[in-house]
């Protein structure tokens, strides 16, 4: 007498959960330009680094006699795998399976993807295609109507999560309700150019509740996303959205007991760019490019923009510097001169948060001329979005290294200095309570005004003002670290990344946020 008989029906079990939606879902899913799960699946694992949880587990129908009439099987696939040699979690829906739709094991399977990562201390990688719940089938008799009143509100995991593993998700087609906001709970959010939409509902339910008739893409396509906020990044095609999620946490810890990685470094670090020397033009207000100051300072081919095309006066980016992990940011000019506007103060205080929670040191380059002003810039709100982005900035736990660029002026500067940091200043930098032109036009007025030439007066007291500006002041008084030659800025950064090794040893652990404007 053996179990051989029941280990058998296990292994036939397992094989029919592989089926997924069919030969014709799946042929229509290739047929719109989208993978399978279990093809992205293994498109963004390490080669057979996917261990399966729930392998059989499935939504069966019996018969009278006890025999399996249908099996269904759960519509989210979920398991741990490889990235690089390190483990994490993956899952996703399965859309050739009642489109994503989650059915009631599928629903279980993904709402233990948070679960499982915190439990077990690694990265979460949510494959996001699907919509939320349905109404199909709700008041049968005999249905179930919610969770049991015992049970933890199902987004709690979702928001710790946060707190205590890299969480990134990818939206590779239509993604809807519940599955988009988990998509939006994320350090890193991706969403492919071409075949993917994120809305909170659905084009029907939109015509139907609010009479406007829209398609998924001029509801929530990638046009409407990466300048949104929802999304971090856009993808070419499914495969570059793995490559974006795999260089992403590249740069990060497992979870915030460890400190930030830091790997080999063969770019010298006592390299120095002539061109750097002359990028900030001897014009004031004349743009330059600030992405190339990244390039030609941190390590060759290290730079990894996020959210390059929302609050795009600020630049962030993670990057490595001598071979450590950093968070690397620096003001746009060519966007309203760098200024800070709603926009870009959300952007910046939650790339500094990111930084926090995971133990990045920041490398901050200054040049910025203030909030930005005006009607508009009121009617966003842009003060309370900026002095959050001051608050994350001075509250912030990790090194910092301040490299004072171009301009610094008014209380949006303070959004770029944390306690302690480490600061040095190029001799092109300005700063001050207003920009010289703004001063000159509040300062003098009235004798601009009584001028038999205005403009001709305003011309000369601000020449005048430029002419008496000294570049050396502020290392006279050891008001910056060191005033260096542009040329300089790799060698002495990397210097300042030895130096706070330690510091880094000391931080691995929870952060904690207090409430902020």
């Amino acid at each position: 007498m053996s179990w051989e008989s029941e280990a058998d029906e296990i292994r036939r079990r397992r094989e029919l959960a592989q089926v997924q939606g069919g030969e014709s879902g799946i042929s229509k899913q290739h047929s719109q330009g989208r993978l399978t799960i279990r093809e992205r699946i293994d498109a963004l694992l390490d080669p057979g680094s996917f261990e399966e949880q729930g392998l059989a587990t499935a939504v069966p129908d019996y018969d009278d006699e006890g025999r399996i009439r249908e099996f269904v099987p759960a519509n989210y696939v979920l398991g741990f795998g490889k990235i690089d040699g390190r483990r994490i979690a993956v899952g996703g829906e399965d859309f050739t399976l009642k489109g994503g739709s989650p059915n009631p094991t599928g629903l279980r399977k993904s709402v233990y993807a948070e679960n499982m990562a915190c439990h077990y201390k690694v990265p979460l990688v949510r494959l996001l295609e699907g919509g939320g719940g349905s109404v199909k089938g709700s008041g049968k008799p005999g249905t179930s109507w919610g969770d049991p009143v015992f049970n933890e509100p199902r987004f709690r995991i979702i928001a710790d999560a946060m707190g205590q593993v890299p969480v990134v998700s990818a939206a590779l087609g239509a993604v809807a309700g519940f599955p988009a906001g988990r998509l939006v709970a994320s350090h890193f959010s991706v969403m492919t150019k071409e075949t993917a939409q994120v809305m909170t509902g659905g084009p029907a339910l939109v015509e139907r509740a609010l009479g406007t008739k829209l398609t998924k893409a001029q509801l929530g396509g990638a046009a409407i996303h990466a300048k949104s906020g929802v999304v971090d990044n856009l993808a070419d095609d499914e495969l570059d959205a793995f490559r974006q999620i795999r260089r992403f946490l590249s740069y990060l810890p497992a979870h915030v007991n460890e400190r930030a990685p830091r790997h080999s470094c063969t770019d010298p670090v006592e390299r120095m760019e002539d061109e750097l020397i002359r990028i900030v033009p001897r014009e004031s207000n004349k743009a330059f490019n600030a992405r190339l100051i990244l390039d030609m300072v941190m390590d060759a081919g290290s730079v990894f923009e996020l959210g390059a095309s929302f609050g795009k006066g600020q630049i962030c980016a993670l990057a490595r510097l001598s071979g450590q992990s950093v968070g690397v940011m620096i003001n746009n000019n060519k966007i309203y001169a760098g200024s800070m506007t709603a926009q870009a103060a959300q952007k910046y205080r939650r790339f500094v948060e990111l930084c926090d929670l995971f133990h990045l040191p920041i490398v901050n380059f200054v040049d910025q001329p203030g909030f930005m002003i005006g009607p508009e810039a009121e009617k966003a709100g842009t003060i309370r979005f900026g002095m959050a982005a001051v608050s994350a900035a001075v509250q912030s736990v990790v090194p910092w290294a301040v490299i004072q660029v171009h301009k610094g002026f008014g209380v949006a500067t303070a959004a770029h200095y944390a306690p302690d940091a480490y600061v040095l200043a190029w001799p092109s930098v300005e700063s001050g309570a207003l920009p010289l032109e703004g001063g000159v036009a509040v300062a003098f007025q009235k004798e601009i005004a009584a001028a038999p030439d205005p403009e001709a007066k305003r011309k000369e007291l601000e020449d005048m003002l430029r002419a008496r500006r000294n570049p050396y002041a502020r290392a006279e008084s050891f008001s910056v670290h060191e005033m260096i030659d542009p040329r300089e800025t790799r060698p002495y950064l990397c210097r300042w990344i030895e130096w706070i090794q330690p510091l880094l040893e000391t931080l691995k652990g929870p952060v904690r946020f207090g409430i902020r404007p």
